[in-house]
């Protein structure tokens, strides 16, 4: 489907009038998983598939937007912004919220919205909605808002009118993703860098394993406390260490002793993983391919055997991946326990491997997982301005 064509007529069908059309995209995490509320490192990158937003503004304080994908209206005016039980409007009016407290002027404004970003595959959606309508005021109305700021300001949209406390990792790369590179972020300082992903015979393949389990948000508030409980015990001989960002192998193995095994492999997992995500970027500088897909290997073992947070449909297709050489590498991607693997594949060799993996996935569990191919794309961007 085209939905860049789709958005712009149900647009000019609604209100009869020419809009600005904002591309907004989903993102991957190529590798650095559970590092990012450890003030560690994440190597996210931005992809093909987005919500596009159709949009213009209007002489009064009214909002009327139009969710494509479902089919459905919301009005609401910019002084009066109350939690829907719609859901999906409180991400539109978190970041009005947060324009409106950071002092900034609009008026209200003609939305439709939707796209091709597949919702609960984890390639957050959310932070495209979000980071979309922000840029696409920002724009409209002249704000001036800086990069940084827009991508601050979606974040705690989420976290305080949508009340999802999430890290930054999502809306950052919305903002700031660049077509064929992967972005390094340091979540401590807010620092970033782009490294190449050029390789242009590989493929970006994501398998859906279609299942969500209840443990997932429990299990997570669990492993972010594991990881407190594991700073504390390392502060008690190393007080200058603020998080598990600040923790070296040697530290870890020298307070290893005063921990429980649990704590122990939880902090050895985070320590690791920030390890891996800068010799994955010297990896893709390099464009070494096979030795990144070897970290991304690793991580999915660290994931499912340290910090315990895969499931026995993401084991099976990481460890199906390891007897194709045309794998480079896979792992689950995302909070775990269900969600997708991310898998780079040489690209002509995917029309053959996907049909068997699927077959075999099918086999053992019953059901199909859905397989998108994807590629690293640009960050939220104007395609016109009418």
């Amino acid at each position: 489907m085209n939905y860049k064509k789709l958005i712009k007529e149900k647009f000019l069908e609604l209100f009869f009038d020419r809009p600005l059309l904002i591309s907004s995209p989903g993102r991957v995490n190529l590798i650095g998983e559970h590092t990012d509320y450890n003030m560690g490192f994440v190597l996210p990158a931005a992809i093909d598939k987005a919500i596009y937003f159709a949009i213009t503004p209007r002489n009064d304080d009214i909002c009327k937007v139009f969710a494509f994908d479902k089919n459905e209206k919301f009005e609401f005016e910019i002084d009066n912004l109350l939690p829907s039980s719609l859901l999906w409007p409180n991400y539109l009016m978190g970041v009005i919220d947060q324009i409106i407290k950071s002092k900034y002027k609009i008026r209200g404004f003609n939305c439709v919205f939707g796209g091709d970003i597949p919702i609960g595959a984890g390639l957050s959606s959310s932070a495209a909605i979000e980071g979309g309508l922000a840029f696409s005021l920002n724009y409209l109305f002249s704000l001036n808002i800086e990069p940084l700021t827009l991508v601050k300001l979606s974040q705690k949209a989420e976290n305080e009118f949508v009340g999802v406390k999430c890290g930054i990792m999502d809306q950052y790369i919305n903002i700031f993703g660049k077509a064929d590179n992967a972005l390094l972020i340091d979540c401590r300082s807010l620092d970033y860098d782009y490294y190449p992903f050029s390789n242009q015979n590989v493929s970006i393949v994501l398998l859906d394993t279609c299942i969500s389990h209840s443990l997932a948000s429990s299990e997570y508030n669990r492993r972010r406390l594991e990881c407190a409980e594991g700073v504390n015990i390392i502060k008690s001989k190393y007080p200058n260490v603020s998080s598990l960002r600040d923790v070296t192998t040697e530290m870890l193995n020298n307070v290893k002793p005063a921990m429980s095994e649990l704590i122990y492999k939880r902090c050895k997992y985070v320590v690791e993983e920030n390890i891996r995500v800068i010799e994955g970027c010297k990896a893709l500088k390099a464009n070494d391919f096979r030795n990144f897909g070897s970290l991304m290997y690793q991580t999915h073992m660290g994931l499912s055997s340290e910090y315990e947070v895969s499931c026995n449909e993401l084991d099976f297709l990481a460890k199906l991946a390891m007897h194709y050489s045309e794998i480079y590498g896979a792992r689950m991607m995302g909070g775990g326990f269900g969600g997708c693997t991310i898998n780079l594949i040489e690209k002509d060799a995917v029309e053959k491997i996907l049909p068997e993996i699927i077959l075999k996935f099918k086999s053992r569990f019953g059901r199909e997982p859905k397989a998108y191919i994807t590629s690293i794309n640009s960050g939220t961007h104007i395609i016109s301005d009418n």
